[in-house]
């Protein structure tokens, strides 16, 4: 399955960009960044059968776990393509919200877009390290 980030707004070079590059080259599953200008922009194609998840403050919160799961759910169901997509200052629209299969948050502060998007990486390998056995995470261990 591929993990396609799509993100308005363009992160450059610094720090915020360092952490998704190094969370990114971790991930073993097929992954993606797409950058849409903060208006406009063309979103890129959908596989068929893609999910939605938007990345919203007042979205879900889930614990790693749980995201590891939802990824595992889709990858081993066929699903071809999971997009998570961060939105610009103003965040999505009503309608783009009800389109969405999932919208979650990473807890209740508002994150600056870039961090939000380095979150993202690291929640990505997390996860997909979870669903490979990989002892990177330690919920639950002592």
């Amino acid at each position: 399955m591929l993990l396609h980030i799509i993100a308005r707004g363009r992160i450059g070079r610094g720090p915020e960009a360092e952490l998704v590059e190094r969370y990114m080259k971790r991930l073993t599953w097929p992954h993606r960044i797409s950058e849409l200008p903060d208006t406009g922009g063309r979103m890129p194609a959908a596989a068929a059968g893609s999910r939605i998840v938007l990345l919203d403050e007042g979205g879900e919160q889930m614990a790693s776990l749980e995201f590891a799961r939802l990824l595992e759910t889709w990858r081993d169901g066929g699903v071809r393509e999971a997009r998570f997509c961060l939105g610009a200052a103003d965040g999505f629209t009503p309608a783009e919200r009800q389109g969405a299969d999932r919208v979650i948050a990473f807890g209740r502060a508002t994150w600056p877009h870039l961090m939000a998007r380095a979150m993202l990486a690291e929640q990505l390998w997390r996860a997909t390290s979870i669903v490979a056995g990989h002892p990177y995470h330690r919920e639950g261990r002592q």
